[in-house]
């Protein structure tokens, strides 16, 4: 039997144990052995919650990279440390699942890239989303051909009022922005895998503060902390892939819209598109007639991610990193996938802090 992975987990607030903590319990190749949180007590309740018997607390994430025995990382930390400790968890031969985005820009992603590199270790990022079933096989169907030349698509991640009130979510300093970067990170990893694209020419971007400093908000977790909220509300961008095919990005935690809907993607080819709006949704014409194709995703199991605790996007997630570590598959999400992602909503920023397009090369 092989060796479980010994994992060490970096920041143990609301990502971590909503979703990577629960995971690599019930993940059968790895086991958690040491917890590190600015908050002791947040360490020691993971510790209770998810540990081995002998596993260790700490509160610098440093003392817990010099443990020899761990063998990779979860960053599960606010955006403005990915870079710093990912690269740090890298030089002290640790792998590394980071949570989204990959970093707070480019210039931070690629040295996260060159420490990877480096090191010879996995570096993988946390874009669960791709782990869905709709998504799987939504994939499965690009991959084949089904949709042609894939020209146009919308990348969406829009909320009416679920603002995270929570954490250092809205803190532009600590996070780097709002929803474009928080939950538009997802639609537009989603949108990039199923083109199959990853080479942007140009963007243009427009990010609002509109309700941002609205008090009786009917938010889903509550009223905001108005000198708090410094991040935008909502963020909207245009890209232009080098070959031609356009995205349009929407993102929003507060927008007065009857439908809102997140992490999902839209795909437009010459053959056939795609939408996840109403589940997800083939959009072709056969024997010369309009024809929407709505799979059953219930049947069936997805074969290739092996060795997962449970059929969670997050514990196939989990799987594919140890399984990744252990030479027995390869990443589903790659960390240069991540940093184009990371690259162009930072050209969006951009492209509002300047009013001009921005360009890429």
């Amino acid at each position: 039997m092989d060796k479980k992975i010994r994992i060490g987990v970096i920041g143990c607030g609301g990502i971590a144990n909503g979703k990577h903590m629960p995971a690599e319990k019930r993940n059968p190749a790895s086991e958690m052995v040491a917890f590190c949180d600015i908050i002791e007590e947040r360490a020691v309740k993971a510790r209770e919650d998810y540990g081995t018997p002998d596993c260790a607390v700490y509160t610098d994430y440093k003392e817990l990279l010099k443990d020899k025995s761990i063998d990779a990382v979860l960053v599960c930390t606010p955006n403005c440390s990915h870079c710093e400790i990912t690269v740090a968890a890298l030089n002290a031969g640790k792998h590394v699942l980071c949570e989204k985005p990959m970093a707070m820009n480019y210039a931070e992603a690629k040295k996260m890239l060159e420490a990877r590199d480096k090191a010879g270790k996995v570096l993988t990022i946390g874009y669960q989303n791709r782990f869905r079933p709709d998504s799987l096989y939504l994939k499965r169907l690009a991959k084949e051909g089904t949709f042609g030349d894939v020209y146009y698509a919308e990348a969406i991640a829009i909320r009416r009022r679920a603002v995270p009130t929570w954490g250092v979510f809205i803190d532009q300093e600590k996070q780097g922005g709002g929803p474009l970067i928080d939950i538009g990170t997802h639609a537009l990893d989603l949108t990039l895998f199923m083109m199959d694209n990853y080479e942007p020419a140009y963007c243009v971007g427009k990010t609002f503060h509109k309700l941002n400093k609205q008090r009786e908000t009917g938010n889903a977790w509550g009223d905001w902390d108005t000198e708090k909220f410094t991040a935008e509300d909502s963020a909207f961008g245009f890209v232009v892939m080098k070959n031609g095919a356009v995205i349009y990005l929407k993102s929003s935690w507060a927008l007065n819209i009857a439908d809102p809907v997140e992490a999902v993607t839209t795909i437009c080819g010459d053959k056939a598109g795609a939408d996840m709006l109403g589940g997800l949704r083939v959009n072709t014409v056969m024997a010369g007639k309009q024809v929407m194709i709505k799979p059953d995703l219930n049947s069936g199991s997805v074969a290739f991610f092996e060795g997962a605790g449970a059929s969670a996007p997050e514990d196939l997630e989990s799987a594919t990193f140890t399984n990744a570590i252990r030479g027995k598959g390869k990443l589903y999400v790659t960390a240069d996938q991540a940093a184009v992602v990371t690259r162009i909503l930072e050209g969006i920023y951009e492209s509002e802090r300047t009013g001009k397009p921005y360009y890429f090369d």
